[in-house]
């Protein structure tokens, strides 16, 4: 499942991004973190706020509660969604997962 945690802002997650992808899309939950894929370069921010879109877009929030709170420059980062709780967050996580059939897939490192 994925790990929400809460902070005086917000509740966060991780997630690890796949830049220049063939469509954007959130592909699995792996590690606690979504796996999410991108079409935009991860130049100039341009992967940062296709993901914060991305995000938004498929959670069903606004994009002004969500944003890269660390990583930026990284493909794994963490996401803060502000103003909302967590009870509420984690229901539209979970409706999401099962409406999408996200799967959560093992650590390629847990098979060796």
């Amino acid at each position: 499942m994925l790990k929400l945690q809460e902070s005086k802002k917000g509740l966060t997650f991780g997630i690890h991004v796949t830049p220049h992808a063939s469509r954007a899309e959130i592909v699995c939950i792996q590690d606690g973190v979504f796996k999410v894929r991108v079409t935009a370069p991860p130049v100039e921010g341009a992967a940062n706020q296709a993901c914060i879109k991305l995000l938004a877009g498929e959670l069903g929030l606004k994009k002004s509660q969500v944003e890269i709170f660390s990583g930026a420059k990284s493909r794994k980062k963490t996401v803060m969604v502000k103003n909302i709780g967590r009870t509420d967050l984690e229901s539209i996580i979970n409706s999401f997962v099962k409406e999408n059939k996200v799967v959560e897939q093992e650590s390629f490192l847990e098979n060796i």
